[in-house]
């Protein structure tokens, strides 16, 4: 996730709560009503993991309930958006983690995609592991100690090797690079998505057992479950360059928004609303939050989040 060379998931709807970014069909997932000519109407992409669903969730509510527009989601994963979102088929990406090569070829050179600025979250991903097992070893946080700590984390996937826990095997991942080059004895397990993988966590913490994962912030299970960053080789910038070298720590990534290019200039309102919405990485919990973990519905996780902070969408409206 972050420049992104890893991430995460969730997916919308009506924003129904998936995981993984798999291929998206986009012959099949695009709206009609993107880009679509005088027409109040917006399509947003919805990336498969809860906060960019959060995002989305709140965007449509205001769209719909306070500017009077029809909003369509469409979940894509997170190199064909960008695709889509050149094409015209979808109108607004609110939440992209660094995709370099990707928008230099679509806002640089092309210039069907336009920058829409920054969403107001920074991202992170990293390797984490349970804080209760800090508390027993409090040097396990240092990567250099994890070969000695492998025998804890093995499990029936991992064989005689520790496991390292990551979610969808469709993520952009550098974990498999980084246990090679810093030649550690891990063996990378997918869970398979991201609700596959806090299942997991959520009852590895339930018993207290040990575990190494791959996960990001801003990511509601925090509150849930406290976890301790794991400190890899610091990031410096380029030294993710090659896949294959990778033996760095992931970058800490403001996250951003884009737009089509057709639509930023001719969106009216909503495009204009799109530019200025912004919050915070607190924000953003509280409604994933409420989505993922207390289950209520996008629509009414927005509409809870809008009721109570009048004070800061009030501000994207004008």
């Amino acid at each position: 996730m972050r420049v992104r060379t890893a991430y995460p998931v969730a997916a919308v709807t009506s924003l129904v709560l998936l995981s993984g970014c798999g291929a998206a069909d986009m012959t099949k997932q695009a709206s009609p009503f993107a880009n679509a000519q005088g027409a109040k109407t917006v399509t947003l992409s919805v990336q498969s993991w809860v906060g960019a669903q959060a995002n989305v969730a709140v965007a449509q509510y205001l769209l719909e309930h306070k500017l009077g527009y029809r909003v369509d989601t469409v979940q894509v994963d997170e190199v064909p958006a960008w695709d889509a979102l050149s094409q015209g088929r979808v109108d607004a990406i609110l939440e992209d983690w660094g995709h370099p090569d990707q928008e230099k070829r679509y806002v640089d050179d092309k210039k069907t995609i336009t920058r829409a600025g920054g969403l107001g979250v920074t991202g992170h991903i990293g390797w984490y592991v349970p804080t209760y097992l800090v508390k027993q070893h409090p040097d396990i946080t240092d990567w250099k100690n994890l070969n000695k700590y492998s025998s804890l984390f093995r499990t029936a996937e991992s064989g005689s090797k520790g496991q390292l826990m990551d979610g969808s095997p469709s993520y952009v991942t550098n974990d498999k690079a980084l246990v090679t080059n810093l030649k550690l004895n891990y063996q990378v397990v997918f869970a398979g998505s991201e609700a596959a993988q806090i299942t997991q966590m959520k009852q590895f913490a339930k018993e207290k057992k040990p575990f190494l994962t791959y996960w990001y912030a801003p990511q509601w299970l925090f509150k849930k479950v406290p976890m301790t960053e794991v400190e890899l080789p610091a990031y410096k910038e380029g030294c993710d360059a090659d896949a294959a070298k990778v033996a760095c720590a992931y970058p800490h990534t403001p996250l951003q928004k884009y737009l089509n290019t057709d639509f930023a200039k001719r969106g009216g309102k909503a495009a204009a609303f799109l530019k200025k919405f912004k919050w915070t990485t607190e924000d953003q919990n509280e409604v994933s939050l409420m989505i993922a973990d207390q289950k209520l519905s996008p629509a009414d996780a927005a509409k809870k989040w809008v009721d109570s902070h009048p004070s800061t969408w009030k501000a994207w409206l004008s």
